[in-house]
């Protein structure tokens, strides 16, 4: 069975889907595995590591999609725009692709993979459970995302970020605030505490506590009857238009005394909640810096411009994209080793068996034979329950 890495070709990205430390495993599982020429040089992975494991690099990706049983991407197949629409003409019936597609946010490319007749994988749909998280791409890529996210916020500020006892006097650590501790939130909460800030956080899920406790830095206390925060996959979800009110208004004085404000709240599929309005920017201190990792989703700051940095009110509005991408080594060496767990979980023998009776297999398909097959992206492109597929 031969398995496929093209090059990556959404804009800006610079990951790999396969790195070449990983290679032995997969041909010691009985595969073969082609790579794209090229298509780890961003990452530092260059095309001589890939041929020192035994790797056959194309120049072709039209051949290497026509040779290629499994096709391991991080942008999947036809989830972004005109390059990913351009591969959507070099897959097969039959075809496995795994990677990201932006399935609960743009569903309807699962209805052109189906209309290809792909067996699509969508990494971000896995399960959460114990056994999946060895493949959890979207922790992977939100530790990346959290540290990176620190690390500008505090090239930003006009601060030193520890507290420092000098002959010139003491100058006080700087102040951050942590908006959402999921994965990436408890990272920047880590790096900015390595960093020597002083920090608080808040969550919508009070048993989160703990965790940033664990870290060394304070929980905010904010009384607003959040005990259905999670949901049964252990995400926050997404609340109504009252709660989110009454959570800014208490949050107005906390900000408006921090000089870093990072913001991860995301809910997969629906717009990022609005937590940061133009009126507590304004409130802020000239100088400070929010930064807004859920820019991609349309932000949490009521000012974020995706992709852009601004100032309003002497404050900087940071609102970067696709951060994993710009620690691309550590990144592609994370993504590639879920995915490729993932990839073993598929095969009996180097063969694949895609047994729907696994939940992991179950869960994570998003198209098979021509059919939707995902309940949640069925739902949201207007179509009846999946139908029963016998494998």
């Amino acid at each position: 069975m031969i398995v496929g890495v093209p090059a990556e070709l959404y804009p800006g990205e610079r990951r790999v889907a396969l790195v070449p430390a990983l290679i032995p495993a997969l041909v010691k599982a009985g595969l073969e595995v082609r790579v794209e020429k090229g298509a780890g040089d961003q990452a530092g992975f260059p095309d001589r590591a890939y041929e020192e494991r035994g790797v056959s690099l194309t120049t072709s990706r039209a051949e290497l999609f026509a040779t290629a049983d499994v096709i391991l991407q991080v942008h999947g197949v036809g989830s972004y725009p005109e390059t990913g629409q351009a591969d959507l003409k070099l897959v097969r019936p039959g075809q496995v692709v795994v990677g990201l597609f932006n399935p609960l946010g743009a569903p309807e490319t699962a209805t052109q993979l189906a209309g290809k007749g792909v067996r699509a994988f969508a990494l971000e749909l896995l399960p959460r459970i114990s056994r999946a998280q060895s493949m959890d791409v979207l922790s992977s890529m939100a530790t990346i995302a959290g540290y990176k996210a620190v690390l500008l916020a505090a090239e930003a500020l006009n601060k030193i970020f520890p507290m420092m006892i000098t002959a010139a006097g003491t100058l006080a650590p700087a102040k951050v605030f942590i908006v959402g501790a999921g994965v990436a939130g408890l990272q920047a909460i880590a790096t900015a505490r390595r960093l020597g800030a002083a920090v608080q956080a808040y969550d919508v899920r009070p048993a989160v506590r703990e965790q940033v406790e664990s870290l060394e830095a304070k929980f905010l206390e904010i009384e607003l009857a959040a005990e259905d925060g999670e949901d049964s996959g252990g995400y926050a979800k997404a609340m109504d238009e009252d709660f989110y009110r009454r959570q800014r208004e208490m949050m107005t004085q906390v900000v408006g005394d921090s000089d870093v404000v990072i913001t991860t709240a995301a809910v997969p599929g629906k717009k990022a909640p609005i937590l940061i309005t133009k009126e507590m920017v304004a409130g802020m201190h000239p100088g400070s810096v929010i930064l807004d990792l859920a820019a991609e989703g349309g932000g949490n700051c009521e000012l974020t411009q995706p992709g852009q940095t601004i100032e309003m009110h002497g404050v900087t509005i940071m609102g970067p994209v696709n951060l994993p991408s710009t620690i691309p080594y550590h990144a592609s060496q994370m993504f590639a080793k879920n995915i490729t767990t993932f990839l073993h979980n598929l095969l009996d023998e180097g063969q694949l068996n895609l047994n729907l009776e696994d939940e992991i297999i179950r869960g994570s398909l998003l198209t098979y034979d021509g059919e939707v097959y995902n309940s949640q992206v069925r739902e949201l492109l207007g179509l009846a329950p999946s139908p029963v597929v016998n494998q």
